[in-house]
């Protein structure tokens, strides 16, 4: 649920560029589902200072369940009529019939002390357009319910839905109601309770036999597991793994490689997704994965992932887009993007406000059209060039200097060529790159400076 202190608060308390086609103003265009692998991703957005908020349904597409791909510009693609208005923590499952039912937590913004028996509900027969809205009633608790998810009982026949809410044990467990058609459901109970305060509850169902169930102890992602479905049959037994505080896991299992993924969310800074990883679930230990090899959606909060067909992915990204614009991650440091602030080209870490900073349109170089412009998005008419070697955003002038010093050749990576460099077009000899985190141009010879001109180019 985001960044909530627990049981007063929520939370406390996750190629080449092509000339002059569409496809050359958004880099790298996104990559194509192989065989049985894409995944969708919902959310919703937050951003430090509040600029990025939007309590609506989010969604991102994904061909390895790492770099994610904004739809619809990163706007909602629906919003809740009903209730607050808005949503936190929305979950997507594909039901037995194939087509999905979207759950979220009834909650617009962070008052953590509003109670609501109900969650937010869509159908979907695509994930293009949705129907059916209605807010289903889970129990008669003068509490919430916090991060709904929902999974297939076939020993039941039916659907649980797993939330957090505070019972007569005065703190958070999680709760499970038992529904056919998400419309009318039975009678809430405790599903987990191991005494302590608990939320986000996140399932992998089935594998191999077992059923795996992780969710938030204190500032933590816990595992626990059991052999059946049953309220109260699970038990813990992983290792922990935070980054900072950490909340709303996402077990995702890839499936090209069959590895499993453990996402968290943090709230210290709020925003920030890590993940974790691991070749067998019932080892109850993890690894880091490296920042180089995931992207989050820009902004995004409190996530869930569902896989998808190749042909979904594509008729998603034909119906909402991917976005106009891009952000650059840095090589060597991974955590950061390119962005500008009080005019001066840098790289930052990220999450930060205003995050419109580190957002590029990146257009047919001014001076050569084979080459690329980086033009600020909230500053639609200043573009990044180089004065004294120095990268700065300055408004374009029209003169010959300008489109030369603001134009540049992207290249295979120096660094890692399945990453990108940027040749300046006037400079020849020099590349942007990052020197204690200011942007600028120079000549590149050390592995340091080859990682330092080394950028990925997404969304």
């Amino acid at each position: 649920m985001d960044d909530r202190p627990v049981q007063t608060s929520r939370r406390a308390a996750l190629g080449a560029m092509a000339g002059l086609t569409a496809a050359f103003a958004l880099g790298a265009p996104p990559a194509r589902a192989a065989a049985g692998s894409a995944y969708v991703m919902a959310y919703f957005t937050e951003s430090p200072n509040g600029d990025g908020a939007d309590y609506g349904l989010h969604l991102a597409v994904s061909t390895d369940s790492l770099q994610w791909t904004p739809l619809n510009q990163n706007r909602p693609v629906v919003t809740p009529s009903g209730g607050t208005g808005g949503l936190r923590d929305p979950f997507v499952l594909r039901r037995q019939d194939g087509a999905f039912v979207v759950l979220a937590t009834d909650l617009k913004g962070t008052d953590w002390s509003l109670q609501s028996q109900y969650v937010h509900v869509w159908d979907s027969a695509d994930l293009r357009s949705f129907s059916g809205y209605r807010r289903l009633k889970l129990h008669d608790l003068a509490t919430h319910s916090w991060a709904p998810e929902a999974y297939w009982d076939a020993g039941r026949g039916q659907y649980g839905i797993v939330y957090s809410a505070v019972n007569s044990s005065g703190h958070n467990v999680l709760m499970v109601n038992h529904t056919s058609d998400f419309v009318t459901a039975s009678a809430a109970q405790v599903f987990f309770d191991p005494g302590y305060d608990v939320i986000d509850g996140d399932l992998a169902v089935g594998v191999d036999g077992v059923n795996y169930l992780y969710f938030k102890k204190d500032q933590t992602l816990v595992g626990a597991r059991s052999t059946s479905l049953d309220p109260g049959s699970f038990t813990v037994f992983s290792t922990p793994v935070a980054h900072g505080g950490t909340e709303a896991p996402i077990l995702i299992r890839s499936r090209t490689t069959g590895t499993w993924y453990l996402w968290g969310d943090t709230y210290t800074p709020n925003g920030v997704f890590y993940a974790w990883q691991s070749a067998d679930l019932a080892s109850g230990t993890w690894t880091a994965v490296d920042q180089r090899l995931y992207t989050q959606p820009l902004n995004s909060k409190h996530a869930s992932i569902q896989p998808i067909t190749p042909t979904e992915y594509t008729n998603l990204l034909a119906a909402w887009g991917a976005p106009a614009w891009n952000r650059l991650k840095s090589y060597n440091h991974p955590a950061r993007y390119v962005r500008h602030s009080d005019f001066v080209g840098r790289i930052d870490e990220y999450p930060f406000d205003p995050y419109a900073d580190a957002q590029w349109t990146l257009v047919p170089g001014l001076a050569d059209a084979s080459g690329l412009s980086f033009r600020s998005v909230n500053y639609p008419t200043r573009y990044l060039r180089h004065s004294d070697y120095r990268m700065v955003l300055a408004v374009n002038d029209g003169t010959t200097t300008f489109a030369q010093d603001a134009t540049f050749h992207r290249t295979a990576g120096l660094a890692d060529t399945s990453w990108s460099s940027f040749r300046s077009h006037n400079q020849p000899d020099r590349y942007l790159r990052h020197a204690d985190y200011v942007l600028r141009i120079d000549p590149i010879s050390t592995s340091t400076d080859k990682a330092d001109a080394t950028f990925s180019v997404g969304s």
